[in-house]
């Protein structure tokens, strides 16, 4: 799902307006049908309070106050006017409220923030995504203090209000801390950044039939991965097709003691239909990944105890390195050899990017295609320390484009950075896979993708998307508290028959 800078957003209302069979206030009824549901969904039963600003998004809060009340709600609103006046599509939308019974309060001068009921859901709809500065003082202010004061569960309407559409950093205003955020047809950029979570809460994109045609044509960085996309990516099998066709793959990982990590990477690749895996392990890791994993073949280290040796990428159509590996002297040797005589994409994670941080010369000698997987630590080790995940991710586009590979930053919403600055989020995944070793499952998705041939855009992609929907699963099954990584590898037979079948599963 393609999504775009906020003043692109601003483009796509006026195209509609002017191309579409639909007037600016059927839109906007569609829009506030489409709130009202969720809305329903999440709090049946509830009394509601709305607090809508002058502007479309205080049109589609008003609307939604009308239609909540038709739905048998109690509901009470608040127009905050204090300029006197309203767009044209607020203002048919206030008009239709103060002719229905919901009771309307319009604010013009001093705000005084109404006792609410602990019980009651406040549906914030002040600003959407055309708010371009902070939220510092005025009524606007005192009316998101007063909400954030309340106690009550928040609704936000495309936007929490206060919030901008990319870059909050510095953070100068004051922001609605929504308990959801309810985003009109595809997610703004700031709603997906670590640094906003605690405004946004639970976002969850809204279809109200936008033109697929101006979308389609209109270019962005921006897209945020479903489902839907996933499965055309996916490549048919062939009838007559055996394991040959389905790449050769070499794992690097393990140490003394750290076997797990091999173990949980090899079995995620295997699940994810690469053809042939050899797991390199050292000479004390053999027996074991022999037992956990028999449908793998191993290369045996001459070092007992860690990675010494090169292990001849020649052979394998991809390679990954790093899970569980250590960063011993030696092992710090064997890495950089194994880059420079590996010709084929390389996925590099855990302690090879650790090493990679006190080498950065050497990411100038990784392979065409290669792809790295850090987390947020990882991350800040390799390319330093950033006030924000948005700050982050502008900065290292160059590098991606640079050095010409992919970067995996992992995290809620995945973020995927490609040579060509694109930005793929990941939809998918949940709190209970914050779980050691699930990063190493991870990269045996990957390197399973690339050997079966797909591009490292494209493999990066499928396994992020695959990895947090096999999370999702085990954590409705579990709970997200008792997940655990070799839950995610159980349920990829699910995940992948899942996207195979466009979710229909």
């Amino acid at each position: 799902m393609k999504f775009f800078h906020t003043s692109q957003i601003r483009k796509l209302d006026a195209y509609i307006i002017e191309h579409e069979p639909i007037a600016s206030i059927d839109l906007m009824e569609r829009a506030a049908c489409a709130l009202t549901a969720a809305i329903l969904k999440r709090y049946s039963g509830c009394s509601f309070s709305v607090f809508a600003g002058p502007g479309n998004n205080g049109g589609d809060g008003l609307a939604v106050a009308r239609m909540l009340a038709a739905e048998g709600c109690c509901v009470e609103a608040w127009l905050i006017n204090p300029k006197g006046k309203l767009s044209p599509d607020c203002a048919v939308n206030f008009e239709r409220l103060r002719n229905s019974s919901v009771s309307v309060t319009e604010v013009l001068e001093y705000f005084s923030m109404p006792v609410l009921s602990r019980d009651t859901i406040i549906i914030d709809a002040l600003f959407g995504s055309g708010l371009n500065k902070p939220v510092s003082d005025g009524v606007f202010a005192d009316v998101i203090k007063g909400m954030n004061a309340s106690g009550c569960r928040m609704v936000a309407v495309d936007m929490p209000s206060g919030l901008l559409g990319e870059n909050n950093y510095p953070l100068s205003g004051v922001v609605v801390s929504a308990t959801d955020t309810l985003t009109l047809h595809f997610p703004k950029l700031s709603l997906l950044m670590p640094e906003n979570a605690r405004f946004v809460g639970d976002m969850s994109v809204l279809d109200i039939g936008l033109s697929q045609e101006w979308i389609e044509r209109e270019p962005s960085p921006f897209n945020f991965t479903d489902e839907k996309e996933i499965n055309t990516l996916l490549k048919p099998r062939g009838k007559h097709a055996h394991k040959g066709h389905f790449g050769r793959a070499l794992l690097v990982a393990g140490s003394k003691g750290m076997a797990g990590a091999s173990v949980l990477a090899a079995r995620a690749a295997l699940r994810s239909g690469v053809g042939l895996l050899t797991v390199h392990v050292p000479a004390c890791n053999n027996a074991i990944m022999q037992v956990a994993v028999p449908e793998a073949m191993t290369s045996i280290d001459s070092n007992d105890c860690c990675f010494s040796d090169n292990a001849d990428p020649r052979k394998y159509n991809a390679v990954a390195v790093g899970p569980g590996l250590g960063q011993s002297k030696v092992s710090e040797v064997a890495l950089l050899n194994l880059i420079k005589s590996c010709s084929v994409p390389l996925v590099l994670d855990a302690d090879a990017l650790n090493i990679l941080s006190h080498h950065h010369d050497w990411l100038s000698l990784l392979p065409k295609g290669s792809i790295i997987t850090p987390h947020p630590g990882e991350f800040e080790r390799l390319f330093g320390k950033y006030p924000s995940r948005y700050n982050a991710i502008e900065s290292v586009r160059a590098i991606a484009r640079d050095y010409g590979f992919t970067i995996v930053l992992k995290g809620a919403y995945t973020t995927i950075i490609t040579p060509d600055g694109n930005l793929h989020f990941n939809s998918t995944g949940n709190p209970g896979m914050a779980t050691g070793g699930s990063g190493d499952v991870l990269t045996g998705i990957i390197l399973s993708m690339l050997a079966q041939g797909y591009s490292s855009a494209n493999a990066a992609r499928i396994a992020a998307y695959v990895h947090g929907l096999a999370g999702d699963l085990a954590a409705s099954e579990f709970g997200e508290t008792a997940l655990v990584a070799g839950d995610i590898i159980s349920f990829l037979p699910k995940a992948w028959l899942s996207v195979e079948k466009g979710g229909k599963v």
